[in-house]
């Protein structure tokens, strides 16, 4: 028998010996994630035959399989036409309201974490921690009333206006729910409310991680508060930075139902609908489910490409990646 032959058995024997040892080692974490994949396989990929809704003329009260198939008609439906112009409109509103939401959550709860990093008295923190947390848990609907209040006239309650007016920012009282183009700035605004507190608990829990040493070393070398955060505290959670920053790629065709829909109106129609909203008024309010289905699966392989575009990308430049 050559020696190669026989190394290279020996070698598979080793590894096969290996994998079946890590499984032994870690057989309880593995009985634990059986419901949570169970789970994923019922609901996110169970349901993934519906998506031949998108190439019939659906009608319910039909069987799925009993339906009239039409090939790509829904698909050049929905991307041509006065339809499509329509859905371009919306892919656009889409697209700035989450890039807009994603650089401003991403670099504000980034200094957020890094200001409460650096108090030092652990009951302000924890305090200031769970102000900034409670508007998380508020729904949706809570929050799209609040800011309707807030962005109102002086006399219905509407704090900001009077802030600037008081600031002689302005002199007269801005319809910001009726002007088309404050909408991406609301939605964005809205979103950074609700969401920046808990944004900065991965952040937070990254800095926990940093080695002291690190800081006590850049202290002996007569480092200042800022020069440590730049050397140290910032590269130290880089990684994690990059991997949630490709992780929220994949949601960036998400720009949220709730404020579109509930602050969007008909004068701001142009700015303020998205793809859900979309999906919504001309997928299941008409009966067009087939239509609202071609919608999904656009935004499905959207952000699976967009996902891996950007962790090739993050590959490339040496960064870490999901894979």
């Amino acid at each position: 028998m050559p020696p190669n032959f026989v190394g290279g058995a020996r070698l598979n024997h080793k590894r096969k010996k290996s994998v079946r040892a890590t499984i032994c080692s870690q057989k309880a974490l593995l009985i634990m994630s059986v419901p949570l994949l169970l789970y994923q396989i019922l609901f996110r990929y169970v349901p993934i035959y519906g998506w031949s809704i998108a190439f019939q003329d659906y009608k319910p009260g039909r069987g799925l399989w009993d339906q009239k198939w039409v090939g790509f008609s829904n698909f050049k439906k929905l991307f041509t036409g006065v339809m499509g112009e329509r859905f371009t409109r919306d892919i656009v509103n889409t697209l700035g309201q989450s890039i807009l939401t994603l650089l401003l959550g991403t670099i504000l709860a980034i200094l957020l974490s890094l200001m409460l990093n650096e108090v030092k008295n652990v009951a302000f923190k924890r305090v200031i921690q769970n102000i900034t947390y409670m508007p998380h848990f508020l729904s949706w609907i809570i929050v799209a009333g609040i800011v309707s209040v807030a962005l109102s006239e002086p006399s219905a309650g509407g704090f900001i206006n009077s802030i600037l007016m008081a600031l002689h920012i302005i002199d007269q009282p801005i319809q910001f729910l009726a002007k088309p183009g404050y909408f991406w700035g609301i939605a964005a605004g809205s979103n950074l409310w609700k969401e920046l507190g808990w944004n900065t608990i991965l952040y937070m829990a990254a800095m926990t991680a940093i080695d002291p040493t690190l800081y006590e070393a850049a202290d002996m070398d007569g480092a200042g508060r800022y020069r440590k955060i730049w050397n140290i505290t910032l590269p130290s959670i880089r990684p994690t930075i990059v991997i949630l920053l490709i992780m929220s790629t994949g949601y960036i065709l998400e720009a949220g139902f709730e404020i579109p829909y509930f602050l969007g109106n008909g004068l701001v129609v142009e700015k303020s609908e998205t793809i859900d909203v979309f999906v919504m008024r001309y997928g299941y309010q008409m009966g067009n489910y087939s239509l609202a289905v071609v919608a999904g699966i656009f935004k499905t392989i959207v952000g699976i490409g967009i996902v891996g575009l950007v962790n090739y990308i993050a590959g490339r430049l040496g960064e870490e990646t999901l894979v």
